[in-house]
């Protein structure tokens, strides 16, 4: 698995202005809710995309990646490492740059797919911090 660099991620995160986050929890206390409010408070426009949720952070979400008709710049995914492969299927299939995988998040069959099509994914760095050390 080849990882961006960090200097390759501060590049990324600074050519981006909208990010789809997979997972999105509309509870305060959990880690997607707070890197996502810091992303939002940071200048970046926010999609949730959580079937089980209205609305995060002040946006509407959408039930799917395939219900965003717009073009998305990163997919940040706070989803465990086994539903990487589908998420990276649905990420296939809209108008996405980069796929993102949270810490701890990763699947080697999702890079390899992801790989396979032309991209880099990241997996297993966090947005929030590596926007931290970047900018």
């Amino acid at each position: 698995m080849n990882i961006p660099s960090r200097e390759e991620l501060g590049k990324i995160l600074k050519d981006s202005k909208k990010i789809a986050v997979v997972g999105l929890s509309d509870n305060k206390d959990r880690t997607s809710y707070l890197v996502s409010e810091a992303m939002q408070k940071a200048g970046y426009e926010i999609i949730p995309v959580n079937p089980n949720v209205k609305e995060v952070l002040g946006v509407p979400a959408v039930a799917s990646l395939t219900d965003i008709k717009e073009h998305v710049d990163i997919v940040n995914v706070f989803r465990r490492s086994e539903h990487l492969v589908d998420v990276a299927k649905e990420f296939l299939e809209i108008d996405a740059d980069v796929f993102w995988s949270q810490l701890g998040v990763v699947n080697q069959e999702a890079y390899d797919l992801l790989a396979a099509e032309g991209y880099k994914p990241v997996m297993d760095r966090c947005i929030k911090v590596e926007h931290a050390l970047t900018k």
